[in-house]
């Protein structure tokens, strides 16, 4: 199944870009559309231009964002851009100064001033992205111009893919309020706790999240994995090279070496050799009775008690940073770590509490400097499972 591998772990494969991989593909497609409707509930769009399977998750992470983008401003010019798209042909060409006449016409409830470089910047980050999708071509002119100055122009080329980039819906939105409506209306009129609802959820919970939890979905969840896990299990170990392990609280796909069906912890990064180092701090203050683990094998610590063992970290093991984070302020050192453990589901912040909640994945992995380490930011780590 390296075919679905790919579509798992890309937006999409253009035949534009990759013509071969996208005819080996549509090659295997009665077989990719069969696992992806009948385990996932997920729609496979297949036509002239691309080869798409739609990854809507069951529990929206603040991970799944476009990371390229960091404010509202940016998202909103996006979608914008979409709609501005959706009038133009395959190839057809435009130049900036449209775009930027429609945009400002079009983005509700704010003025748009493309005098100001802040507007400029954002939207050149959200056209470089829409390039690095393959939704957009550059034909002349550079966007370096434009952030410049509001008369710059550019000449793009529409590639059509635009128009399957949003999921397509079978019933009218236009009457949702909360962002749980989405959600809801994959299952239409379905009971939600039916077997076929809850076999959906629970294979796009584990294939599509770093972990499962019992206390962020719904419970019916980890009764199916009670009666069925053992051949979901199987099912999936077949056909990708991963394995499931299954516990009283939590689920995790952990992928193997021939494995890519997205992004993979740990990293080759220092961020990561980081985290792992963090990770093994929290099992020794488990083992040691320190930290006590609830009955869904969560652990539940005020905030300022888990920025201590950060500060432990940093102090024990920062010989071994990079210099970026050997000499990154305090302040910004846990940020930094706590946003990225978050971002892996290793934690949960709850800000208005003052609490952090550390998930089992913590306990997963570690990471430990060799016995003979002594000191330098090119140091080894050693990883540990359990």
């Amino acid at each position: 199944m390296k075919e679905l591998e790919i579509l798992l772990e890309k937006r999409w494969v253009l035949k534009s870009e990759d013509k071969e991989l996208y005819y080996r593909i549509r090659d295997s497609i009665g077989e990719l559309r069969r696992f992806a409707t009948d385990k996932m509930g997920c729609q496979m769009i297949e036509n002239s231009l691309l080869v798409k399977l739609e990854k809507i998750p069951a529990i929206p992470e603040g991970f799944m964002g476009i990371e390229d983008f960091t404010s509202k401003e940016e998202y909103a010019f996006f979608c914008v851009l979409l709609m501005f798209l959706e009038d133009k042909d395959a190839e057809e060409q435009f130049i900036l100064s449209q775009l930027t006449e429609y945009i400002a016409a079009n983005v509700p409830g704010q003025t748009v001033d493309w005098t100001l470089y802040t507007s400029r910047r954002r939207l050149v980050k959200v056209l470089r992205y829409a390039v690095s999708q393959g939704i957009l071509k550059v034909t002349d002119g550079s966007d370096d111009v434009f952030m410049d100055a509001a008369s710059g122009e550019v000449l793009y080329e529409n590639t059509g893919a635009s128009r399957y980039f949003m999921r397509n819906f079978s019933r009218d939105i236009t009457g949702y309020t909360r962002p749980e409506d989405f959600g809801e209306s994959d299952w239409f009129d379905m009971n939600e706790e039916r077997g076929i609802a809850r076999r959906h959820r629970v294979y796009k919970r584990l294939l599509f999240s770093p972990g499962m939890y019992r206390d962020t979905g719904a419970e019916e969840d980890f009764e199916y994995l009670k009666y069925y896990g053992r051949r979901l299990a199987d099912d999936l170990e077949q056909n990708f090279d991963c394995r499931v392990h299954i516990h009283k609280g939590s689920a995790f796909l952990l992928v193997g070496e021939d494995c890519r069906m997205g992004a993979e912890f740990p990293g080759n990064n220092a961020v990561s050799d980081i985290l792992l180092l963090c990770c093994g701090k929290i099992r020794e203050k488990v083992e040691r009775g320190e930290w006590k683990t609830g009955n869904d094998d969560t652990i539940r610590v005020e905030k300022l008690e888990f920025e201590r063992m950060l500060r432990e970290v940093k102090e024990e093991s920062g010989t071994g940073f990079t210099k970026n984070y050997r000499e990154m302020p305090e302040g910004e050192f846990m940020r930094e770590i706590t946003e990225n453990m978050e971002r892996w589901t290793f934690i949960r912040c709850e800000d208005r509490e003052h609490m952090i909640t550390i998930y089992p994945s913590a306990g997963k992995l570690a990471g430990h400097y060799p016995d003979d380490y002594t000191g330098g930011h090119t140091g080894e780590q050693q990883m540990a499972g359990k």
